[in-house]
């Protein structure tokens, strides 16, 4: 079923009223009146809506019942990515969306090569802001994930390191896996953090250890940078009974 996402203000309405992209979006489709729709406050809520009348600029609605989305993992992962290359970013951005991932976090860090400056970096949290919107609704979800960035590695693990569960994968390490760290203790909240395509420093290692983290490996294989989050994420959610 066609979902849109409004302001949670919208929501507390017997009636709703969409208007721009989300009108532009339906009249796409082709909806008509007597058509069912969800209607989402991107926080986990959303109402089965009717189509109750089209205008050349809005789509009206009548609310028919509320839930909370039944769709959102049981678990919250985030993922905290160091900045990459090109668009590499936007795919772990739509496709950890679609895995159920509570929020995505970019961080600089050594060895990446992508530093935005502030100018382009607020341009670019719009558009990925958006790649989260637009995965969010293809994959039924009935929360938008935020996209969100930190100007330090410190910060990043900080942030991080308040999770059950704190994360860091790293190709040098051998003997702690995910499944050992995951089965240590129960957890509702995991984060997961990955360098950029050079890897982290060992120094970078060291201070997420003493920050709290678990340095874990994704096996044998060596995974791009893109790979890491999206891999360590699906089996997380595997683990949690997600899938």
């Amino acid at each position: 079923m066609t979902r849109f996402f409004v302001d949670p203000d919208q929501l507390q309405l017997d009636f709703l009223v969409l208007t721009g992209e989300n009108a532009a979006h339906a009249k796409v489709l082709r909806l008509k009146i007597g058509d069912e729709v969800i209607v989402c406050d991107g926080s986990g809520n959303e109402c089965l809506c009717t189509i109750s009348d089209i205008s050349a600029d809005k789509i009206s609605l009548v609310v028919n019942s509320r839930s909370n989305a039944t769709s959102e993992a049981q678990v919250n992962v985030s993922i905290y990515i160091a900045f990459s290359k090109g668009d590499k970013l936007e795919h772990v951005i739509q496709k950890a969306t679609e895995l159920g991932a509570y929020e995505i976090v970019a961080f600089p860090c050594s060895r990446c090569v992508s530093r935005p400056d502030e100018k382009s970096l607020h341009k670019k949290l719009e558009r990925w802001q958006k790649i989260a919107e637009s995965a969010a609704k293809q994959s039924g979800r009935g929360r938008i994930p935020q996209i969100l960035t930190v100007d330090s590695y410190q910060k990043a693990l900080d942030r991080a390191a308040i999770a059950d569960i704190p994360i860091l994968f790293y190709e040098n390490e051998q003997a702690t896996t995910l499944r050992m760290v995951l089965s240590s203790k129960p957890y509702k909240t995991v984060s997961l953090l990955t360098g950029p395509e050079g890897g982290l420093e060992p120094r970078e290692v060291e201070q997420a250890k003493n920050t709290g983290f678990q340095i874990c490996t994704l096996g044998r294989r060596i995974l791009r940078c893109e790979t890491a989050p999206l891999c360590a994420l699906s089996a997380v959610m595997y683990d949690s009974g997600e899938f």
